[in-house]
């Protein structure tokens, strides 16, 4: 319903229970957001702002969003920042910071706050606004005071332009229609705001209202189709915990895309490509997304490293934890959709092996841990230029292949009694809330675990597997759940060691591998690569020309590098991608496909007692 011309009065009785005693003693922030003319991309917000009768009041606009580890400089996006006092008489503004703004008072107990912002980044951690919908994260958008903002409530009224239907946010509703209210700033920062025509599907979990929230389906995305596997996945995530700690949850779904999703405590954001549902392997990506950013509403936005929070919007805050935060949360974003019943067997296994795959053909993993790349995540993995494959790991990745093969110590340890899974219900129990956990009560937590006689050990692995860069070893995880790898008979492929990227019909060379045929050879990117063996490259065509020849051949490539005319010759090397592959060993004992079985078709857990 369209509610520009509705009065907001601002009563807020049915939510107090949401806010603390604090910030009940604190004057609300209240925001009022619209969209005049949505097609030029611009949101419209005025900020009725208390200032405790202080001659002046610094506010300020965070730098970055809690699950996205870059600074993002957001403040760039804002425009025409102005204030007034009631009578919309001007008040002095002066910025005093990149993302700060100092309003002098002239005594005004209350002063008006108007800006704009530019908003036409297709991302989970931006905003967007076309004439169909508008995305609105809260970092990017709200200003607030500096002082208290975490003991303060904030209020949001969304006026719809004509043709929108509704908005929705995981904040609490407020007392009319697309109205809203946050108890401090954190969770007005963790409630992204939907507001269009969207395609919404209604399904309960435990007895709670989730809600699949679907953004340019546009015939071709099946929204009855994708909930029905959405909520045995949310199901099973459910079952996994044990309980569901929150009173409601969006998956907040834009169709048209490229892939990336973002957590917050009772929500998420998701991009995903326009494709049909019932292509397989994008569903299945889909579905591993959509478990990962819910399985995060537990593992990070309610168990997380004491590191994470408060949060300091302003200033980086470094964790060496992301690897479990992200790469464990990955880890069972693919596990839990065989206990599902929504892959197969050999669709999970191929997935892992994808990670596996990954780790094994990084060259940073030998120069990179999983803790550093953690606490790196700020200069390194949110800022990957050429080299960063040579340099880098992903902490999603590694921790997540640090997930499978701890998974199946724990389970070998205790001859099949306890896991990963205990780990983390454990984790849960003990360090959820405020607390936040350490290094050390994750270690001990995995080592309890573990039991008293495998102590030591599980203690050392963790050592060598977090903090340095060593190869992690897959025999005995293998061996435990009957699997194999490197059972691939073809021939492997041959590798130059370099990927291409097409230009104005140019191939460009985009990164190079150390150690790899083409890194010795002296080929670097920004080359562009002209001819092979003599003949000219059409664009696009560099990786079809390489795979018609074995691994040994030599290759001539012409290069033009800045002006100049480059020729290399190499013999190709074999993919060492290849072989990287996990799948069940037909040599595998009926106690080893029972782990197998026990591993991925048993539903773990149930309901807390």
């Amino acid at each position: 319903m369209n509610t520009r011309c509705r009065p907001w009065i601002f009563v807020f009785a049915a939510v107090l229970f949401a806010v603390s005693a604090d910030s009940q003693t604190l004057e609300p922030v209240r925001y009022t957001v619209s969209f005049p003319a949505p097609q030029t991309h611009y949101v419209e917000i005025e900020a009725s702002v208390p200032t405790g009768s202080h001659p002046q009041v610094d506010l300020m606009m965070a730098v970055w969003t809690p699950g996205s580890y870059m600074v993002r400089e957001y403040a760039r996006h804002v425009e025409a920042f102005t204030a007034t006092d009631a009578a919309r008489a001007p008040l002095a503004v002066e910025k005093t910071r990149k993302n700060r703004w100092r309003v002098t008072t002239n005594g005004a107990t209350t002063v008006w706050v108007r800006y704009r912002v530019y908003a036409h980044e297709m991302s989970v951690r931006t905003n967007w606004v076309d004439e169909e919908f508008a995305l609105l994260n809260g970092a990017p958008t709200f200003i607030t005071l500096v002082e208290s903002p975490s003991r303060r409530t904030h209020e949001v009224r969304v006026l719809l332009p004509a043709g929108w239907t509704q908005s929705l946010s995981g904040m609490a509703p407020g007392p009319g229609e697309n109205t809203y209210v946050a108890p401090d700033y954190d969770t007005l920062v963790d409630s992204p705001i939907v507001a269009g025509t969207p395609a919404v599907y209604e399904f309960r979990v435990s007895d709670k209202p989730h809600y699949l929230v679907d953004l340019r389906e546009r015939g071709v995305w099946n929204g009855p189709q994708a909930v029905q596997d959405l909520v045995k996945a949310a199901e099973a995530t459910a079952r996994f915990w044990g309980d569901v700690p929150f009173d409601r949850y969006y998956f907040f779904n834009i169709i048209g895309a490229p892939l990336n999703a973002l957590e917050h405590k009772n929500s998420t954001v998701i991009n995903i490509p326009r494709q049909p549902t019932d292509a397989r392997a994008g569903h299945l990506e889909w579905l591993s997304t959509a478990t990962h950013e819910y399985f995060h509403a537990w593992n990070v936005k309610r168990l997380r490293p004491v590191e994470l929070g408060p949060f300091d919007y302003e200033n980086e805050v470094y964790s060496k934890h992301l690897w479990f935060a992200e790469g464990i949360t990955d880890y069972y974003a693919d596990l839990l959709l065989p206990r599902a019943g929504l892959a197969t067997v050999e669709e999970y296994l191929g997935a892992l092996s994808s990670q596996i795959r990954s780790l094994q053909t990084t060259p940073g993993r030998l120069e990179q841990s999983a803790e550093r790349a953690s606490y790196d995540a700020w200069i390194k993995y949110y800022r990957q230029d050429e080299n960063s494959v040579n340099t880098s790991i992903s902490y999603y990745v590694k921790g997540a292949v640090i997930g499978f093969v701890l998974d199946a110590k724990l389970r070998r340890a205790t001859n099949g009694a306890k896991s990963l899974d205990d780990v983390m219900r454990t984790m849960y129990d003990r360090f959820s809330g405020e607390k936040g956990f350490s290094a050390e009560d994750l270690r001990a937590v995995v080592a309890a675990v573990a039991g008293k006689a495998h102590e030591r050990e599980i203690r050392n692995w963790l050592e060598r597997a977090l903090e340095t860069t060593a190869e992690l070893d897959y025999a005995d995880a293998l061996d435990w759940f009957g699997l194999r790898m490197n059972s691939q008979p073809q021939t492997p492929p041959p590798w130059a060691g370099l990927a291409t990227r097409t230009d104005s019909q140019r191939t460009l060379v985009s990164e190079v591998r150390r150690d790899s045929p083409a890194f010795a050879a002296g080929v670097s990117p920004g080359d562009e690569i002209t001819a092979v063996n003599g003949e000219r490259l059409q664009p696009g065509q560099f990786a079809d020309n390489i795979g018609k020849l074995q691994p040994g051949a030599m290759i001539t490539l012409s290069l033009s590098r800045q002006d100049a005319v480059k020729v290399v010759a190499f013999a190709l090397g074999t993919d060492p991608g290849h072989g990287w592959a996990v799948d069940a060993s037909p040599k595998a004992t009926r106690e080893q496909a029972g782990h197998l079985l026990s591993w991925l078709l048993t539903p773990a857990f149930g309901p807390r007692k």
